[in-house]
């Protein structure tokens, strides 16, 4: 009786904060910094943004869930191997359906997909939360840092896509051609932003702009 009566809500105020926390206070980019290199590959256009923050949402969510459900039976010495072998198993889950419904975005995120296995952001989760704790909010934990750094990717690949073609998912939003208004009034589209130092540049303002809004991150620096 003692145990049903413990037992809290799906979605309790601490299982929302594990949703919650990743995309301000506890972002895995602008505050924990990882994950940077996907993040400046894949970000030169919003839609392979959007479908990469997809992939690495559905693989760490599983992750944490196969991994928190398994712990108590997972030899200590090989808990990395284990790991990584779950890991790998989602990725190529992933690859073969991009391969299979979307062809021409699995070309474009090519090897990054891949490099899914070794993203700090998945691994981390798997040791730091997963491994210590039950299979829901392990699955929670895992959907927040998904959607944090889902959150900061498609940010990038949205401004750069904008600024660097004028346009979002292929549809024309900022007409610089000659002739229109914007061409009229000196504006042109930015060719660093097709670049990965444009989504340094970008990546830097936010943790900027994050770190700025969020004494508690500063005073812990």
């Amino acid at each position: 009786m003692s145990e049903v009566a413990e037992k809290e809500p799906l979605l309790s105020k601490k299982n929302r904060k594990l949703l919650s926390d990743p995309l301000d206070d506890n972002n895995p980019i602008t505050v924990q910094v990882l994950g940077i290199c996907s993040a400046l590959a894949v970000t030169s256009q919003l839609k392979p943004s959007i479908i990469m923050a997809i992939c690495v949402i559905f693989v760490i969510s599983f992750a944490n869930l196969i991994v928190a459900s398994i712990r108590k039976i997972m030899p200590g010495r090989i808990r990395m191997i284990v790991q990584l072998i779950i890991i790998a198993a989602l990725v190529t889950i992933v690859d073969i359906f991009l391969k299979a419904f979307a062809f021409d975005v699995s070309k474009e995120l090519s090897v990054f997909i891949g490099l899914i296995i070794t993203n700090c952001i998945v691994m981390g989760r798997l040791e730091a939360f997963a491994m210590g704790n039950k299979p829901w909010p392990a699955f929670l934990d895992g959907i927040g840092n998904g959607l944090g750094y889902g959150l900061i990717l498609i940010i990038v690949g949205g401004l750069r896509e904008l600024f660097g073609a004028g346009t979002l998912l292929g549809f024309p939003i900022l007409n610089a051609d000659e002739g229109s208004f914007l061409h009229g009034i000196g504006y042109q589209h930015n060719g660093i932003m097709a670049t990965p130092a444009a989504a340094m540049f970008i990546i830097g303002i936010l943790i900027w702009i994050q770190r700025a809004r969020n004494q508690k991150l500063v005073d812990i620096s």
